[in-house]
């Protein structure tokens, strides 16, 4: 995708704070943090959404869910975090890769209000 925000920062061609990169994965800080620690981890492959997503991309997403718990804790996330994954516009996507959320530190509030 050449207008893809998240494929110009996995090729280098828009810098960012980097966390990791292989083959596959590329993870980078969130310009616009929501907690002291907040990373994303996007596949290189373009895929739009989680919706998009198929039998084809099971080890992908299977490879980055393992992956998350071992940059989390590289980051000092040894208390827990939490990963999001907004899909689509109504589930507050707002870039069109495929990309989890990784947040932790501070004090993170909880994702639902209980009254």
């Amino acid at each position: 995708m050449t207008d893809c925000i998240f494929c110009k920062i996995a090729q280098g061609e828009i810098p960012c704070r980097k966390v990791y990169e292989d083959d596959e994965f590329f993870a980078f800080h969130d310009i616009n943090p929501a907690a002291p620690v907040h990373f994303m981890l996007i596949p290189k492959l373009h895929l739009a959404s989680l919706a998009e997503a198929g039998e084809a991309h099971a080890a992908l997403l299977g490879r980055m869910l393992v992956l998350a718990p071992r940059l989390a804790r590289e980051q000092g996330l040894e208390n827990g975090f939490r990963t999001v994954i907004n899909t689509g516009k109504g589930g507050g996507q707002e870039v069109f890769h495929f990309h989890i959320h990784i947040i932790g530190g501070g004090n993170i509030p909880p994702m639902v209000r209980r009254s």
